[in-house]
């Protein structure tokens, strides 16, 4: 009796579907594993977060106002999850009240000393007195709180520039790497090993470990990024690679075409900078060159023609000279230094 012999398509055993595409290794044998060993570089310890003794200090005793309170405030929990501070939202609402308090008293100590003791000596009237010391108590309290407070913005906003900036480059990266090929979740566990690419490659890393560590598929792991990442456009590209997964699509077509966009948009960003340059070097002319020099000229005619005081006069001469002259030349190098190095990669 003749035995059947089965015959098999030989593209069918390197042919890979799209669910085994989208899905890792632990995604897979997710119903198996239950808690697992991570194996980890020789010599590398888990990284544990800690409170600063300051923190800890802050969190004992502000922890129950702060924690009655962080309900209300939920765009700073979304402020800390985008810039990557390890901290709670009440642990860091805790600091920031311990701090506004501490720097309450120190104002009302400078006050008290300065407005009441040393001004008193130096025979200042007792309403300028009370205004000086009203200041120190209200504004170093009242700067601390909003600085502090809007502190984790202000490092989501600084992460959202260096993402922007080199979106373009890392594009490039993710791309040439599509081309060859390679699955998805290995091109963003490539892209955070690499340094060059600065907060990208951070955002990278959050979703290896959603993959990896945490056992999540990769569309799951990029759609939390996508929520959790300060950049508009980083957000708009996590998104398309979802949009085109689940309908079918093929996403290195998607690769190139966002690294050519991106690509052109950073032509146009640096066009657009260079033109704002060029207006502030002809502002710095016409500001702190030219018209300083017309303004001591007119103060001295007068003060040779008129019939004014000449002490005031000269007062202000030396008010134009050694106060606005100076800061407003700081005041454009600050601008420019600024605008140089949020270009620079």
């Amino acid at each position: 009796m003749l035995q059947l012999v089965e015959v098999t398509d030989p593209f069918k055993s390197v042919e890979v579907k799209k669910e085994q595409y989208l899905r890792t290794r632990l995604a897979q044998q997710r119903d198996k594993i239950g808690p697992h060993l991570v194996r980890m570089a020789k010599g590398a310890l888990p990284d544990y977060i800690k409170l600063t003794p300051f923190q800890d200090f802050s969190w004992r005793i502000m922890g129950g106002y702060a924690s009655s309170k962080v309900d209300d405030n939920q765009a700073l929990e979304e402020s800390l999850l985008k810039a990557h501070m390890k901290i709670r939202a009440e642990e860091y609402l805790a600091c920031v009240v311990m701090s506004t308090v501490i720097m309450a008293i120190v104002g009302i100590g400078i006050g008290v000393g300065v407005g009441g003791v040393m001004m008193g000596l130096m025979g200042v009237s007792m309403i300028m007195r009370i205004m000086i010391a009203l200041l120190a108590i209200g504004l170093l309290p009242m700067m601390t709180y909003f600085i502090l407070l809007g502190s984790p913005a202000s490092r989501a906003k600084k992460r959202s520039r260096d993402i922007d900036k080199r979106l373009a480059a890392a594009m490039s990266f993710i791309s040439a790497m599509a081309s060859a090929d390679v699955n998805i979740d290995v091109i963003f566990k490539e892209l955070s090993r690499q340094k060059v690419y600065g907060e990208i490659s951070a955002e990278a890393a959050w979703i290896t470990r959603d993959t990896e560590l945490l056992g999540s598929d990769i569309l799951s792991a990029i759609r939390v990024a996508a929520r959790r990442s300060p950049s508009a456009k980083f957000q708009d590209f996590l998104q398309g690679v979802i949009t085109t997964s689940t309908s079918g699509g093929q996403l290195k077509p998607y690769f190139l075409l966002k690294a050519d966009e991106y690509q052109k948009e950073n032509k146009l960003d640096m066009k657009a900078q260079m033109e704002t340059l060029g207006m502030l070097a002809e502002s710095f002319v016409t500001v702190v060159v030219a018209f300083p020099l017309f303004l001591v000229l007119i103060m001295a005619i007068m003060a040779i023609v008129g019939g004014g005081d000449p002490d005031f006069m000269i007062m202000m001469l030396y008010l134009v000279v050694l106060m606005m002259i100076p800061i407003s030349q700081f005041g454009f190098i600050f601008v420019i230094w600024n605008m140089s190095k949020e270009s620079a990669m």
